[in-house]
């Protein structure tokens, strides 16, 4: 699965794309905790780590939304992580 991030997400990533080699139907919560598991940098000064932007993301799988976090996934999926913008 190619995981995509997106501003703050992306600056607590450290990357703006990784792969995730999990096996067809893996949930999004399972796509989740492969994210988290992996081993990073600190982000810069200001942006909270990742986990905690990820808490409170929206998701989309191959353009389209994901509110279900045990939806199950693709092994040639994209998923993007959308942490909450402000402004309009």
């Amino acid at each position: 699965m190619l995981v995509r991030y997106f501003a703050a997400a992306r600056a607590a990533a450290g990357v703006e794309e990784e792969h995730h080699d999990l096996p067809d139907g893996t949930s999004l919560d399972g796509l989740i905790a492969a994210v988290l598991a992996v081993e990073r940098p600190e982000p810069p000064a200001g942006t909270p780590p990742l986990a905690r932007i990820i808490s409170r993301s929206s998701f989309l799988r191959n353009e389209i939304a994901v509110r279900d976090h045990s939806a199950a996934l693709g092994a040639d999926d994209v998923v993007d992580v959308l942490p909450p913008f402000a402004g309009g």
